[in-house]
């Protein structure tokens, strides 16, 4: 006689609508971390492995706390041997640059590298949760969840990452 598991996140269909409704979010999450997309795919693929291999021990309402677990375990390890440098992939949109005063062009590039630098040069845990904020517009409680601290510890990254920011931005005047 076969047992069948009834057991949530190992039965396929529950597994594939997990995967594909938390995999892009778990990918953007360590590319924020990593600034590495083939090293954020990696991972994530990871993350989703371990959680199949362990599907029987983890309840699908732990499950996409155990895939951050893991794969932000897995990017610790990683960055205890390099340092993370975020790069964003330079899109200049060409279509109006004609038209464009050059000088606006040069000051729009400087303030792009400017900005970059500034949000690179914040610790890994105020740039993830600044990105996660800004550019992912999770709420405070989401992005708590993801990075397994308290909401008040997302308000204080948030917070010194502003401040950051602000004096690196206004600097650059």
């Amino acid at each position: 006689m076969k047992i069948e598991r009834t057991g949530g996140i190992c039965e396929e269909i529950t597994f594939s609508n997990f995967f594909a409704k938390h995999a892009k979010t778990l990918r953007n999450y360590l590319y924020y971390k990593f600034g590495n997309e083939d090293q954020a795919e990696d991972v994530a693929q990871e993350a989703f492995i371990k959680l199949w291999e362990n599907c029987g021990s983890v309840t699908p309402e732990k499950a996409k706390a155990f895939i951050y677990t893991v794969a932000n375990n897995a990017s610790l390890n990683q960055i205890a041997h390099q340092k993370v440098v975020l790069q964003y992939a330079k899109k200049s949109v060409k279509t109006g640059a004609d038209v464009q005063n050059p000088e606006f062009l040069l000051e729009e590039q400087q303030f792009k590298v400017k900005l970059q630098k500034a949000i690179s040069g914040l610790s890994e845990a105020q740039r993830t949760a600044f990105l996660l904020h800004r550019i992912e517009g999770k709420k405070y409680h989401e992005i708590a969840e993801i990075l397994g601290i308290s909401v008040k510890a997302v308000e204080k990254r948030l917070h010194g990452a502003l401040q950051e920011l602000r004096k690196q931005i206004d600097n650059f005047k």
